[in-house]
């Protein structure tokens, strides 16, 4: 048994969302208790007591979009590399890194990725990882990492054209694999590792390699797929593909419902939204990767209106989901000309969308603190010089704290990361590995030695 406690609890819960100072009781990897201190630790002697020093005791955040394989990319100026535009950037950096990522790189950037979620206070990833040097196993190689630093995954390989018939079928294969490899572990009680089945996006999509996915998919699980992210999606639906939308694509092809999450979706037009309504598809939004590429502003505003469920991610452009939730809602006012709108979307995103989307993959409940629900817990320092109550915790949230807030991350009911230092794992030796790793990657990129 393990009990955290000594702060705030912020439940996520309509009931009881917040308790001035309460506790959190773990047995296992489940939470068995939620209320005021002094009750829970009555009610459990002898269990093992974390002190939160104050802290506020939250749900663990969840990141419904990112990629691992840009995990080494971090200081990284490839030669050459000037983009102009959302392709050119696409090939000049992108898909030149996951052109040279064997699978030493794919572990490294695994680890880089993982280990900076915990510390800011992430517990659980939707990864949509390319790796064209070496794909076969290389989802594989990601989840034996995830498994040992704990982090709760849903994992997937990015389909694409774009490097000819050999790798795009491999690709496909090692989606079918592992999707069927979850979907066995899952029988078995696994809720710690999900799958779903990737596709880069609908420009370097043919209609037969969708139609090769839905069928290797074979109704194991959803599809992950970026699209309209860039003009690049709309141009080529125009004039390659008969003026199909990429939208209406992906639903002649049956890739969309329910357990489908599309990324980005900046350029579709109101009739492809009627279409992911429709279907119950769902979208993830990255705002702060798509200020940085220049590509947009995604409607999200809009989404809500026509009732589109929508989560939020990071695309790997951080893997602080706090800062994430700030900057989207500053895009959305400057983009819609209003400082009064975003707020009651942006929590939703993060706070239930997120929750609702990791519930569904993983099977347990998430996102919340309450009886029976995962044991994916986090402890932020804040110290709080102004009113703090049930009345303002977003407000606090979105002001106040950022990732590198935490102090201690709980997943599953294992303590991974106790007062800003690794519980299990070898940082020191890690990084020094990942360097080594990130240091023969940048060499291949650039021709020289680092």
């Amino acid at each position: 048994m393990l009990i955290v406690a000594n702060g705030p609890v912020v439940t996520r819960t309509p009931d009881c969302p917040f308790i001035e100072r309460g506790a959190v009781a773990i047995d296992g990897d489940t939470i068995v208790a939620v209320g005021e201190e002094q009750d829970i630790v009555d009610a459990y002697p002898g269990a093992e007591y974390l002190d939160a020093q104050g802290g506020v005791i939250m749900p663990g955040l969840i990141n419904c979009h990112t990629h691992i394989y840009s995990g080494l990319a971090r200081g990284l100026s490839i030669k050459g590399c000037d983009p102009h535009n959302f392709l050119e950037n696409l090939e000049q950096q992108w898909w030149k890194i996951d052109r040279n990522l064997y699978m030493d790189g794919t572990r490294a950037s695994a680890y880089a990725t993982i280990l900076e979620s915990i510390r800011n206070g992430v517990t659980c990833i939707f990864d949509h990882h390319a790796s064209y040097a070496e794909i076969p196993g290389s989802l594989f190689a990601i989840k034996d990492v995830a498994e040992e630093c704990g982090m709760r995954s849903c994992l997937c390989y990015e389909v694409s054209d774009r490097d000819g018939q050999q790798k795009c079928d491999e690709a496909i294969r090692e989606n079918a694999e592992f999707a069927q490899w979850a979907a066995d572990a899952r029988k078995q009680g696994n809720t710690m590792i999900a799958a779903m089945f990737g596709g880069h996006a609908t420009f370097t999509l043919s209609d037969e390699t969708m139609d090769k996915m839905a069928e290797a998919n074979n109704g194991l699980t959803g599809f992950h797929i970026h699209v309209c992210e860039g003009m690049n999606d709309v141009w080529d639906s125009r004039t390659n593909r008969g003026g199909i939308p990429p939208v209406e694509r992906l639903l002649q092809h049956g890739l969309l419902g329910p357990d489908t999450m599309l990324g980005h979706c900046i350029h579709v037009t109101p009739a492809e939204m009627d279409i992911v309504r429709e279907t119950g598809t769902w979208i993830v939004n990255n705002p702060e990767s798509n200020m940085g590429n220049a590509v947009g502003c995604a409607p999200v505003l809009e989404f809500f209106r026509r009732g589109i469920p929508v989560c939020m991610g990071t695309d790997a452009y951080t893997h602080d989901m706090l800062e994430s939730l700030k900057v989207f809602l500053i895009i959305q006012r400057h983009n819609a000309a209003m400082p009064n709108v975003g707020w009651g979307e942006a929590m939703t995103m993060l706070f239930t969308n997120n929750a609702r989307m990791a519930s569904r993959y993983f099977g347990r409940t998430l996102g919340v603190l309450e009886t029976g629900a995962a044991a994916d817990v986090v402890v932020m320092d804040y110290p709080r010089f102004t009113p703090f109550s049930g009345e303002n915790i977003d407000g606090h949230i979105l002001f106040g704290m950022m990732g590198r807030s935490c102090r201690t991350t709980i997943v599953n009911g294992r303590v991974l990361y106790r007062d800003r230092a690794f519980v299990d794992l070898d940082e020191e030796r890690i990084d020094a590995w990942t360097l080594e790793q990130a240091k023969r990657l940048w060499g291949d990129l650039n021709g020289r030695t680092y």
